[in-house]
């Protein structure tokens, strides 16, 4: 997978004033959003209204998927047989029991996955040519705050759990799609000198959101939710109502204040099945206009599904492989988030000045070593976990703020959220990969933690596919700045 050389950038003659004319459509295929936008002058409020989104919606994935209600609730013994949860820990019974949960919990993921590879790339493609990002990260957006209130009916016993995995699921699904617009967005709000930067700035946000989300839940804890009743989990359940509330009240800003784009010229709109002819037509066209961006599709298709598998079962390895309790596992969540916000924001410089090829590559190469260490030392008690679970959390964040940096300075203008919903698609395509190997590695050898081992074979494989993946030199030198011209 190397570049293919590259045709210069057509020059674009200039009005009296500095005002360009407008591009023909085959000088719109050879241009990125971001050059086309160029250096510019971003309202602060407009990066910041973007930003937030982040903020608003990470509590679905740190709260609600990752640290408290699936991995303390959702595959815990209120919803094992009561016989069975009478057995408690040690029992293989109850340990195999538990594992099945966990098991349970990830083929449901891996059916949300399916969904959004058929349906994120169109969608998206719709939204470019329509010029409506911002309609569909409304909708979607909405529709992820009704599953996190729809959380408040899966009550504590093995009949619900079908519901609770599956509201988990479809809550995946509309996050996904919401957030393929809000990427694409991304282009609307940074230059090329800045786009690591404010990348970075939204991951970085989402996770210290994520910190006073988990914040408020210790402090409810710790005041014993002031005599609330704890009967069919209802603890859990008001805890995500409370999510819900979070997003509806700091979601709304990137619809107010940053403008929509306009919809992609000389691009035709057709019906939602003709659109998968059109997005067949604009893959073709993609390997033979915008080879990196085609093969960093694909490269990052695994390694960010190793990702989202550290997000979807980190706390889960915690509580039942390294037996956190509930308030260590809490407390682990509140230092993951702070230490992955500040290396998040700090990497977004790196990434402005070296390039996001090399964040990443440095992020992989630390979660795989940390992974590692997670696996083979898991009977050396808590304590491994509580050093290098921590450390993996220190290169998640960048490993995903860069991966949409690249994308934005790669994406052809006018087909950034179809290019988002591709980076879903090829990214979902994979995204069997991880919850597979979890849940097969859990089955085969009777124990969660041999599941860790399956998320590290997955980063493993998109770090040697991510060193064949160069960036575009017309990139590097718009991130650069004239002075590299």
């Amino acid at each position: 997978m190397t570049d293919q050389p590259q045709s210069p950038e057509p020059p674009r003659p200039t009005r009296p004033g500095g005002v360009t004319p407008p591009l023909s459509t085959a000088e719109l295929r050879a241009v990125t959003g971001l050059e086309l936008q160029g250096e510019r002058t971003i309202p602060k409020r407009q990066v910041w209204s973007w930003a937030l989104w982040d903020w608003a919606t990470q509590p679905f994935n740190s709260v609600i998927l990752t640290f408290v209600f699936t991995a303390l609730y959702l595959t815990s013994d209120w919803f094992l047989d009561p016989a069975v949860a009478e057995l408690g820990e040690g029992d293989p019974a109850y340990e195999r029991g538990l594992a099945e949960l966990a098991s349970g919990l990830g083929w449901a993921i891996t059916i949300a996955g399916v969904l959004i590879a058929v349906l994120a790339p169109v969608l998206g493609q719709r939204a470019d040519v329509a010029g409506r990002r911002k309609l569909w990260l409304g909708g979607a957006t909405a529709a992820l705050v009704a599953c996190m209130l729809g959380l408040f009916f899966v009550q504590g016993t093995p009949s619900f759990f079908l519901l609770g995995v599956s509201l988990i699921a479809a809550g995946t699904v509309f996050s996904e799609i919401a957030g393929v617009n809000y990427n694409a967005m991304l282009v609307q709000v940074s230059t090329p000198k800045t786009v690591g930067k404010v990348s970075g700035l939204g991951w970085g946000l989402g996770y210290l959101g994520g910190i006073v989300a988990l914040v408020l839940v210790v402090v409810a804890t710790t005041f014993d939710w002031w005599g609330m009743p704890t009967d069919d989990g209802l603890v859990f359940r008001v805890i995500a109502v409370g999510c819900a509330v979070w997003t509806l009240v700091f979601a709304w800003p990137v619809l107010v204040y940053v403008p929509e784009a306009p919809p992609a010229p000389g691009r035709e709109r057709v019906g939602f099945l003709r659109s998968y002819a059109v997005l067949v037509q604009d893959i073709v066209r993609l390997w033979r206009e915008s080879r990196p961006t085609f093969w960093f599709l694909l490269a990052s298709a695994v390694f960010r599904d190793g990702l989202a598998g550290v997000f979807a079962f980190g706390a889960v390895i915690a509580a039942v492989a390294f037996h956190f309790t509930s308030d260590e596992v809490l407390i682990f969540g509140i230092a993951a988030n702070l230490l992955a916000g500040v290396s998040t924001i700090v990497a977004g410089r790196f990434d402005d000045r070296f390039g996001p090829r090399a964040v990443i590559l440095t992020a992989l190469g630390g979660l795989v070593g940390a992974g590692l260490i997670v696996f083979f030392l898991h009977d050396a008690g808590k304590l491994p976990f509580w050093i290098f679970g921590l450390i993996l959390t220190l290169f998640v964040g960048p490993a995903q703020a860069a991966s949409r940096s690249f994308l934005a300075r790669v994406t052809p203008a006018g087909r950034e959220s179809e290019i988002f919903g591709l980076y879903a698609t090829t990214g979902r395509a994979a995204s069997f990969l991880s919850p597979l190997l979890w849940s097969t590695f859990i089955a085969i050898f009777g124990a969660t933690y041999w599941g860790v081992l399956g998320i590290v074979l997955v980063l493993a494989a998109g770090l040697v596919l991510m060193l064949f993946v160069r960036v575009p030199q017309r990139a590097t030198d718009a991130a650069a700045g004239p002075t590299a011209r």
